[in-house]
Parts: C-alpha cells; structure tokens; sequence
C-alpha cells in the first residue's frame, strides 16, 4: 500500500488523557514539562483539561470526560488531523465501562500514526525527542483504496425475480 506525507508543524497538538487513578501522574508530569508544552496547543478530555489550565497558567482546549465521549472527540481529530500526539496514561489495573471507546481511541492512533506515550518514561522520551520541536512527516498508508474498495453485495433475489435480475 503506498503512503502519504502528513507533516506536523514545529508546533504540535497534543492531546492528555488520563484516567482516574494516574490523572495526578499526568498533572505532575506535565508541571515538569510546562516551558515545553507551552509553545504547544494542549488538548484534553474533561477535568484534566480544567485542572491543567489551572495548574500550568497555560490554554487547554477542554473536551467532554473521557466516558461522555472525549476519548472519541480525540479520535475524530486524530482522523481530522487536528492532534499530532497523544499522551494517554491508562491504569492497566483498573477495569473500566468505557474500554470500547478507550480501544478506539488508541486504534485512531495506530491508524493514522500518531505517537503514543502511555506512561511517563514514554511520555519523558516522547517529549524530550529532537523531532519535538521541528517539523516532521508522518507517513500514514494511503487509504484511497481502502475507501473505494468493491465491496461484495449478498442481496439475494427476491421471491418472483430471477437470479439474473
């Protein structure tokens, strides 16, 4: 499958999730990177976004809470191109309702190859990349054919016509 270039600007979007249990990881570690994510346009998903902005004196575009569909506003602007990184710390030992949204958000990521940090020594070697502040090219396949595939038809005819039609 050929690929595209997607290019990121020197600034880049990054959205911060977190759920419950590690949003106090997020919150510390994104105070340790503030001077960082400052020239930056910082996404987030419910409380973490208002307790961001408040915490780092900097703007915070606030989506709705995870479970309220913010983990899926994230998806639709990874698909968008509206987010170039996603910094999600997940508790891996915590069962939560809305996994299906949380797997789907993950997968947009996958998809359409933005960088995923999932805990904070990722997010450390994430952000602290030379690639951070320059601009880059994602490659992301080219899915044209994907959306203009035949897809089979399984209507079977209807009683009194033919199979021919």
């Amino acid at each position: 499958m050929p690929h595209k270039r997607i290019p990121m600007d020197r600034d880049k979007k990054i959205a911060l999730v977190a759920h419950d249990n590690k949003k106090r990881d997020l919150i510390e570690w994104a105070r340790f990177n503030r001077d960082l994510l400052a020239h930056h346009e910082v996404f987030a998903t419910g409380t973490t976004g208002e307790v961001l902005e408040r915490e780092l004196h900097i703007e915070v575009t606030k989506l709705q809470s995870g479970p309220l569909g913010g983990d899926q506003q994230i998806g639709a602007r990874i698909v968008n191109g509206e987010i170039d990184f996603l910094i999600f710390f997940w508790d891996p030992l915590e069962p939560l309702p809305h996994d299906p949204d949380v797997k789907a958000l993950l997968r947009m990521a996958v998809v359409w190859n933005i960088p995923i940090a999932c805990n904070r020594a990722s997010a450390d070697f994430m952000i602290s990349s030379p690639l951070m502040d320059g601009e880059y090219d994602r490659l992301v396949p080219d899915y044209h054919s994907y959306r203009t595939r035949k897809i089979p038809s399984d209507r079977r005819p209807r009683r009194g016509e033919s199979e021919a039609g």
